[in-house]
């Protein structure tokens, strides 16, 4: 190093008996300008291993050509070490060792003792080496289910905080407005109040675990124009307000959420990162965000290279840090600049200040300041024997997956009982069936990093974990059945030479199960994931073509979807016998699917988002005003999807019945209790999600048609009869109007329940009574739902 260690100094800061804001506060009052400004870094060690290709990050080489050397980057101390664990394949004792030898250097650094925090992925599961790979964030949302992504969450952090880490970059709250952006896997879906619900029970899943969660990515970042990945965001500030907002909202009020991350994109003009109203002024000053704001990768580099909206990487930094964005990620950049420009009078040092604090605040709270009884300096806690892929963890990932999968078409051929004379021969087809990797997304470590390695380099076909295909899960269900199996067409490049020989073997077959979909990849590696957004919404490669020549055999299809996003299936699924939607449902999702296929599990999981009919021409959800709706006579393009938000079949029937509200009028400021009772009609037992949508009639702007207010999932033994009772308040109805502010209107309310979106059998009606409201500050966010 360049500079001698220097002599340890303790104070109250070491103290845990003091709050975390006195002990920050006593810290920050000894710092040298340096000593704060080393807070607001990072650094990631890439490692260069030359049997790899690609990159992990976007522009990775370009935007690392100016980091320092570890030993110059830690002068002083650190705030964040970067992906230890998720940059190359380390076992847990090899990445424990390089933890535990930077941690020790950036501690003796600096006069504090202060470590930095550790943070990696973590969004299908802890981003490490033969760490257990969940399913991802959009099959989150197909489950419909915040206490099951809770216990996830938990399971991730705990493993997590076993090898040392204190934070993770997820969840991802972006709400979906164009499927053909690349990243709508790692979001939860297309409404707000589901992604909201379920990140926020995310949250508190992995904090409860020690680790910080982060919300991404804040905000509009998934509504770029043309769904280019870091387009520019051309919405209204209403649209902003109501539908990007709202989920980022819930998890910083009622998730307590640590931190949060910004967007890329920018806003109208504007960069998120450089946005003082995102910021702050929203973030902190409306909804009384306490944690920190870490930089997406790189984005304040972009500021200068990709946003020129700053001549150079100071003038980045400057606007970043005074608009309320912390800590610089993934290493130190502009901010080394900070210290330099406080003493040039270019920034308040109050300014500095409040960041700093803040990333000081956290560490206490980690007990990062925290020394031993022998006054030993800080070092991190790792279990190097704990087992990342454990057998709970699998069972865990296995119910995620199952109560994930969709039902979306079956005209009684599923479930397809392994001894029945329809499942004698078997015909596999499709590139999915064997191939693990299709079942996981861009964000999960075999994907994100060990697929750009040689193939033979890992264990279990290259992925690190086992992974049994739905190819090696139908054999082992249906072992008494002929199973064949054919490629059909590859998943990536359009190449159909092998089409004819798949439909003559589904021909010869009495069922064919047709395996389609993506292959999660990054920057165009594969057909879904950062980087890999895509022209049109059709199957990629000749995957359609591929169906059209199976089903034009007239042997009965049951067709898998194994995607990260929704596929145009209009001319496809109405020939299908059944069709199954799977959102990249992890390491048990091969399993999981031909479990639902043979009756051994009940299909629960709903849509959270829409399938639609045609490649083209598609909507931005099913929350739009009328002019967002069908409009036959004005445009001959119908936006309507194939299978609507919500939906999702079962192997019984339930019937909806008796929707009731405790009052005909509700003061704009009062709570309403609706009631439906949902009986199972059917012969076998399922898990319902009762849905309730409103609609304002009339309004002082475009609202829309429908929207979701709550729901809950429900558990029906055959012949049983429940009743679920929401308890809605008025807040529920607010929205921005003409002048910007937050209000309830009075007026009618048209309420409806039903299993989804497009399948609503109940309506009911509910008057706001009163002046109009103006809602400042905190408000219910939250639709409670009982179950008798």
């Amino acid at each position: 190093m360049s500079k001698q260690t220097p002599e340890r100094i303790t104070g109250p800061w070491n103290d845990p008996s003091l709050s975390a804001e006195q002990r920050a506060d006593a810290l920050l009052a000894e710092m040298t300008l340096e000593e704060k400004v080393s807070q607001l870094g990072s650094h990631w060690e890439m490692r260069e291993d030359p049997d790899t290709q690609g990159e992990v990050a976007p522009m990775e080489d370009a935007m690392s050509a100016g980091k320092l050397p570890f030993e110059s980057e830690i002068l002083d101390g650190e705030g964040h070490l970067t992906r230890t664990y998720g940059t190359v394949a380390l076992s847990v004792p090899e990445g424990a060792a390089d933890l535990r030898q930077r941690q020790a250097a950036v501690v003796a650094a600096n006069r504090f003792g202060i470590p930095a925090i550790a943070h990696e992925e973590c969004l299908t599961g802890y981003t490490a080496y033969q760490a257990t790979v969940y399913p991802t964030s959009l099959a989150w949302g197909a489950t419909f289910d915040p206490e099951l992504v809770e216990e996830m969450a938990a399971a991730i952090g705990a493993d997590m905080a076993a090898t040392g880490v204190q934070q993770g970059l997820s969840p991802v709250l972006d709400v979906v407005r164009d499927a053909r952006w690349g990243r709508v896997e790692e979001t939860i879906g297309e409404d707000p109040y589901v992604i909201g619900t379920l990140a926020t029970a995310y949250v508190k899943g992995l904090q409860s675990s020690g680790i910080i969660a982060t919300l991404k990515h804040f905000a509009g970042y998934a509504a770029s124009r043309a769904a280019r990945n870091h387009a520019p965001v051309h919405m209204g500030k209403r649209e902003l307000i109501d539908m990007i907002f709202y989920p980022f909202e819930l998890a910083v009020r009622e998730g307590k959420v640590g931190s949060v991350m910004n967007s890329y994109a920018d806003i109208d003009g504007e960069a998120p990162a450089a946005s003082h109203w995102l910021l702050t002024e929203v973030l902190r000053e409306q909804w009384g965000f306490e944690g920190t704001v870490v930089a997406d990768y790189w984005s304040v580099a972009f500021l200068e290279k990709m946003h020129h909206v700053a001549a150079d990487q100071a003038e980045a930094a400057r606007l970043a840090i005074s608009a309320g964005l912390d800590v610089e990620l993934p290493h130190t950049g502009g901010y080394r600049t900070l210290a330099q420009q406080v003493r040039d009078g270019l920034l308040e040092e109050s300014v500095l200040d409040a960041s700093v604090r803040r990333v000081l605040r956290q560490k206490a709270e980690l007990g990062l300041l925290d020394r031993g009884d022998d006054d030993a300096d800080w070092e991190p806690t790792i279990d190097e024997s704990v087992n990342l892929d454990s057998p709970e963890n699998r069972t865990l990932a296995r119910t995620v997956a199952a109560k994930s999968l969709v039902l979306l078409k079956n005209d009684g051929v599923l479930p397809l009982a392994p001894d029945s004379q329809a499942a004698k021969r078997v015909a596999v087809v499709g590139p999915s069936a064997d191939e693990p990797r299709t079942m996981m997304g861009c964000y999960s470590f075999p994907n994100h990093v060990l697929a750009k390695y040689p193939a033979g380099t890992f264990p279990h076909k290259g992925i690190g974990v086992p992974m049994p295909s739905v190819l090696e899960s139908l054999r082992e269900t249906y072992a008494d059945a002929e199973v064949t199996y054919s490629y059909g067409s590859p998943i990536v490049t359009h190449d159909d030479s092998q089409i004819a020989a798949a439909a003559e073997s589904a021909a010869a077959a009495d069922i064919a199960v047709v395996t389609v979909g993506d292959l999660a990849g990054m920057f165009g590696a594969g057909t879904s994931g950062e980087g890999c957004d895509v022209e049109d919404l059709r199957l990629p490669g000749a995957q359609h073509e591929l169906v059209e020549a199976v089903l034009d055999t007239g042997t009965p299809v049951v067709l898998v979807v194994i995607s990260g996003r929704p596929y145009a299936l209009g001319g496809l699924a109405e020939r299908c016998a059944a069709v199954v939607q799977g959102f990249f449902p992890g390491e048990e999702g091969g399993p999981a699917i031909v479990d639902l296929l043979s009756g051994a599990i009940e299909p629960t999981g709903r849509l959270p988002i829409g399938v639609p009919a045609l490649p083209g021409g598609q909507p931005v959800g099913y929350i739009a005003a009328p002019l967002g709706q069908n409009s036959q006579g004005v445009s001959n393009l119908d936006p309507t999807p194939l299978y609507p938000f919500g939906h999702g079949l079962s192997y019984t029937t339930v019937e909806y019945s008796e929707l009731s509200v405790s009052a005909a009028e509700l003061a704009v400021d009062g709570t309403a209790h609706v009631s439906v009772t949902v009986t199972n009609t059917g012969a076998r037992p399922t898990e319902e999600v009762v849905q309730l949508y409103f609609g304002d009639r009339v309004a002082s702007v475009a609202r829309p048609v429908r929207q979701l207010l709550g729901y809950t999932k429900v558990e029906l033994a055959p012949g049983q009869s429940r009743t679920v009772t929401f308890e809605v308040h008025a807040d529920r109805f607010s929205f921005t109007g003409v002048d910007y502010r937050r209000i309830v209107e009075p007026g009618a309310i048209d309420l409806y329940a039903g299993p989804s979106v497009g399948e609503l059998p109940l309506q009911a009606e509910l008057h706001l009574t009163g002046a109009v409201r103006e809602i400042q500050g905190h408000r219910v966010l939250i639709t409670p739902a009982t179950v008798n």
